[in-house]
C-alpha cells in the first residue's frame, strides 16, 4: 500500500522551496508586477529552475533533470500555489515536459529540465483529460489556431498535437496574442500557426493525453496550496482583528466557518496526495484518482479564496491585499483542466455510479 505521508526528502523540498519564495516572492511584489506588461518573474524562475533545479524533477537523470517523481512536482506545485507566484512552471515543468517523457524525446527534453528554455502544450488550458484535442493541418508544416494556450506568450517551443502526432514549433514561427485572463498570475494567449516549420517529436496522441491526465492530477496540488494560504492567512488576521473588545476569531460562527474549512483542507490533501501517488507509481487507479482530486480541490480553493475575501472584510475587497489574486488563480484553476463537474461525472462512470 502507498504511503501518502511526505517523505523526508519532500519535506526538505518544500523548506528550500518555500524559503526561496519567502525571500524573493512575496506578495507585494506580485502583486506590483501584475500591474506591468510582464507579469512573469524572469530572475524568480531563474531562481526556481538554476538555482534550486525545479524544472526537472521528473526527467532522468541522463537527461539533465533529478530522476524524482511527480510526488515532488506535486509539493513544488503546493509552495508556488501558496505564493500564486508569476512563473511557467506548469505550462514548461509540467505540461510540456510530461508530454515529452512520454515522447521520450531526448532534444528537447534536457533544455526544458536544466530552465534554459521552457515549453508550453498548445491546447485550451479548459481541456479535459480524454477530450478531442485540436484539429491542425498537419505536415512538416503546421496551420491553424488555438485559443487559450497556458504559458504560451513566454515560451521558447509550442509543443503542438496535429495530424495525430505531437510537433515542437519554435516560438520564432508562430504568432502568439496575449488574451485577458482572469488570473493576472497565470496569462493565456492565442496561438497563430500558418505554414510553420515543426519537427515531429511523437506520433500518436499519448504524449498530450498523458500531459493533459499529469496535469489535471497536479494541479489539485496547487489548488491544495492555495486553499491552505487562504486559511492560515484568515487565521492569522482574525486573531489580530478586535471588534467589541475581543478577537474577531473568538466569535463561535467564525470558528464554526473556520473548522469547516480546515476539515475540507484536509481531505483535499488526501485527495491531492492519492493523486500524485497514483501518477508517480502508475496505479491503475491513476484516473479515479485523478478525477476525485480534481471534483474536489478544484471547489475547495475557490471556497477557502472567497471565505478569505469575505472575513478579512473591507480590506480584503481592495487591490492592495493580496487575497484577490488567490480568488482569480482559484477559480480559473478550477475551469482549466475540466470543471469539478466534469471530473464528477467522469468519476461516476470510471466507478460505476449511474444518475437516479
Amino acid at each position: 500500500m502507498s504511503d501518502l505521508l511526505y517523505s523526508e526528502v519532500e519535506e526538505e523540498l518544500r523548506s528550500a522551496v518555500r524559503d526561496f519564495l519567502t525571500d524573493h516572492c512575496p506578495p507585494a511584489a506580485v502583486l506590483g508586477r501584475v500591474e506591468t506588461t510582464e507579469p512573469y518573474d524572469p530572475r524568480l524562475w531563474r531562481g526556481l529552475a538554476d538555482g534550486l533545479g525545479v524544472a526537472g524533477l521528473q526527467a532522468p537523470e541522463a537527461l539533465g533533470g533529478a530522476g524524482a517523481s511527480v510526488r515532488e512536482v506535486a509539493v513544488v506545485l503546493e509552495e508556488l500555489g501558496r505564493s500564486v507566484a508569476p512563473v511557467p512552471y506548469f505550462g514548461s515543468s509540467v505540461l510540456a515536459v510530461t508530454a515529452l517523457l512520454a515522447a521520450a524525446d531526448r532534444e528537447l527534453l534536457p533544455q526544458l529540465a536544466a530552465g534554459e528554455r521552457t515549453a508550453a502544450l498548445a491546447v485550451p488550458f479548459s481541456t479535459p483529460p480524454g477530450a478531442p484535442l485540436p484539429q491542425l493541418a498537419a505536415g512538416e508544416r503546421l496551420s491553424g489556431r488555438i485559443t487559450s494556450v497556458a504559458d504560451a506568450l513566454t515560451a521558447d517551443v509550442l509543443l503542438v498535437p496535429a495530424g495525430g502526432a505531437l510537433w515542437a514549433v519554435d516560438r520564432a514561427e508562430a504568432t502568439v496574442l496575449p488574451r485577458t485572463s482572469l488570473d493576472l498570475t497565470r496569462p493565456l494567449a492565442d496561438v497563430e500557426l500558418s505554414g510553420a516549420a515543426a519537427r515531429k517529436v511523437a506520433d500518436g496522441q499519448e504524449p498530450a493525453a498523458a500531459a493533459l491526465l499529469t496535469g489535471a492530477g497536479l494541479l489539485a496540488s496547487e489548488q491544495l496550496g492555495i486553499a491552505e494560504w487562504c486559511l492560515a492567512t484568515t487565521v492569522a488576521y482574525l486573531k489580530e482583528r478586535h471588534q467589541f473588545g475581543r478577537p474577531v476569531g473568538s466569535f463561535q460562527a467564525l470558528k464554526h466557518r473556520l473548522a469547516d474549512l480546515w476539515l475540507e483542507i484536509v481531505q483535499g490533501r488526501a485527495a491531492a496526495r492519492y493523486a500524485a501517488d497514483a501518477l508517480a507509481t502508475g496505479s491503475p487507479d491513476t484516473a479515479v484518482a485523478v478525477a476525485l482530486a480534481q471534483s474536489h480541490c478544484g471547489a475547495l480553493a475557490v471556497r477557502a479564496a472567497e471565505e478569505c475575501v469575505q472575513l478579512h472584510g473591507g480590506i480584503g475587497m481592495t487591490w492592495e491585499h493580496p487575497a484577490h489574486l488567490y480568488l482569480k488563480r482559484a477559480k480559473a484553476d478550477q475551469l482549466a483542466l475540466g470543471t469539478p463537474g466534469f471530473h464528477r461525472g467522469t468519476l461516476a462512470d470510471l466507478v460505476g455510479l449511474t444518475a437516479p
